[in-house]
């Protein structure tokens, strides 16, 4: 006889099973991640091919793209993802959060570390990487707030979330709330990358 622990007499009862966990690492996280390292790899790839080149038009496509790319991510998520988000409810912002985090995860930081390494190379060819000048020290003041956002913020925020969903029963709405703190955070980014753009169009100019 089967008891009313079994999920198919339930089911003939008329008693719904309790419903799929939204929490625990999903098994195409492991997929996401992979891709994300795979794309991850391409722009510093191309910025070590840019540089053993000496080409300076390859080196500056790598900078415009890389940089274009990571500023409209940023935009993206603090502009369209923040409101999204925040019309959802907690279990759909974790649904979320298990698939944005691992297919961000390496993918930001090499667009970011590619941008500004790329930059300071370009900088250095064009003969325009003078420490004394005002641009420049704005321009790296900049660089090291985006640095320590990203990689003092923002990937923390991503392991946590990744080791809360690990758990046994993960926190869903801290899983949440540091999602959103990502999100904003990028929103925040992207404001300051919209400012070293204007610096670079000044000493592209001057």
């Amino acid at each position: 006889m089967a008891t009313v622990t079994d999920p198919p007499a339930m089911a003939g009862a008329g008693i719904a099973a309790p419903p799929a966990a939204l929490t625990g690492l999903p098994p195409y996280t492991a997929t996401l991640l992979r891709w994300s390292f795979a794309i991850g790899l391409i722009p510093p790839v191309a910025l070590v091919v840019a540089l053993a080149a000496r080409s300076i038009l390859l080196l500056t496509f790598v900078h415009v793209l890389s940089g274009g790319t990571w500023t409209g991510f940023d935009l993206f998520m603090g502009l369209v993802m923040s409101r999204v988000l925040r019309s959802l409810e907690i279990p759909q912002r974790v649904e979320v959060a298990k698939r944005l985090t691992p297919t961000t995860f390496f993918i930001l930081p090499s667009l970011a570390a590619t941008a500004i390494t790329a930059g300071i190379y370009l900088a250095q060819a064009e003969g325009k990487f003078d420490l004394g000048s005002p641009w420049i020290i704005a321009a790296g003041v900049v660089v090291v707030l985006l640095t320590v956002q990203g990689f003092g913020i923002f990937m923390p925020n991503s392991v946590r979330i990744f080791i809360e969903l690990a758990e046994h029963q993960p926190d869903t709405a801290r899983i949440a709330r540091l999602n959103m703190r990502n999100i904003r955070l990028a929103g925040l980014q992207a404001l300051f990358q919209v400012a070293i753009i204007v610096i670079m169009a000044h000493l592209a100019v001057y």
